[in-house]
């Protein structure tokens, strides 16, 4: 088993890789030894900011055996040929998520990894703040008792701030807009948090930006045990903002950005400021996917988890356009 720092190449030069790349930097347990994108200019400054060597194509990088793993932020709708590629060669794989823009290439995704016996990790590090691993203490030590409701709000700004020639603000590139995107985020903590989704009802709108894709997103979340969550995602608003309320029979827990975690038992008359640091989550994430190649532990999120969280979302998009109940079964079975 070897202490040396995973070996990773970075596939895919848009911000987020910049995102990613910063937090490697942050880690002695990985080495960003190489990447690759189509423009040879958009990699070149890559190389040169993060100190790699920039590789002419996507075949030299696999056919590198210095390279033990990728880090894939390859538009969504080519993270099964990029990643099935990776996997063929022996490459692990880092994928943010969604893991795809269906379910069927998230199925696909996960077998060609798990055929080829390498490592896919998954990019959700919402969950790992701090403040919701807190929450998720005291849920299974019984402070919360059964857990009714729930609220979530994730939105920013993108007012003048996008560019419409990205495949991130494309219908075809992102179908669900801002809830693919961003609110997926906040799906998967609200799953984490009150346990899995059965069933979706969702509303979608684009209100300010411009383009072909909804800037305003609402689902209502029906949890396997009945209790139900309200989530709302948005990129029309005037500011950042994340919200988390989880409500329980015997406590609640309130989170916002501003304001932090509080939490009132029952009895109680104001809730109390708990104190919850800030974390590293994409360190952590990454660092956790090194040790799973490692042979020590096995990534939190890997595809099976992934492969449901999109279609979570995928139900969503699929009531606002029928204007009905899509319970998560029949999307897994059908998309």
């Amino acid at each position: 088993m070897s202490s040396e720092p995973l070996r990773v190449a970075c596939v895919g030069m848009g911000w987020w890789s910049d995102v990613l790349a910063d937090a490697m930097k942050r880690s002695d347990k990985i080495r960003i030894v190489a990447c690759y994108t189509r423009s040879e200019d958009k990699r070149a400054a890559f190389a040169k900011k993060y100190g790699c060597r920039p590789v002419a194509t996507y075949e030299a990088v696999l056919a590198d055996p210095e390279i033990e793993a990728i880090v894939n932020t390859t538009p969504n709708d080519v993270h099964l040929p990029t990643t099935r590629a990776a996997a063929e060669a022996g490459k692990h794989v880092f994928l943010d998520k969604p893991i795809a823009n269906n379910v069927t290439e998230g199925r696909a995704i996960t077998e060609v990894c798990r055929k080829a016996g390498v490592v896919l990790g998954m990019g959700y590090q919402r969950r790992r703040e701090s403040h919701f691993r807190w929450i998720r203490q005291q849920i299974d030590a019984g402070m919360f008792g059964k857990l009714v409701n729930a609220e979530a709000n994730i939105s920013r700004d993108r007012l003048g701030k996008i560019d419409l020639s990205s495949w991130r603000y494309q219908a075809s590139g992102m179908p669900g807009g801002v809830m693919l995107q961003i609110g997926i985020h906040y799906t998967d903590v609200l799953t984490y948090l009150m346990g899995p989704v059965k069933a979706v009802r969702g509303q979608f709108a684009q209100l300010v930006l411009p383009g072909d894709n909804p800037d305003v997103a609402s689902l209502i979340l029906e949890h396997e045990s009945g209790a139900l969550s309200t989530l709302n995602a948005s990129y029309a608003s005037a500011s950042e903002y994340y919200l988390m309320n989880i409500y329980g029979k015997d406590a609640t827990a309130y989170y916002d950005m501003h304001n932090g975690l509080r939490l009132l038992k029952r009895g109680e008359d104001k809730p109390k400021a708990v104190a919850a640091p800030t974390n590293d989550t994409f360190v952590e994430e990454l660092e956790e996917f090194a040790a799973a190649i490692r042979g020590m532990g096995k990534p939190e999120v890997g595809g099976d988890y992934a492969t449901v969280s999109l279609a979570v979302v995928r139900a969503g998009i699929l009531s606002a356009r029928e204007g009905r109940r899509v319970e998560v079964a029949e999307v897994l079975k059908n998309d």
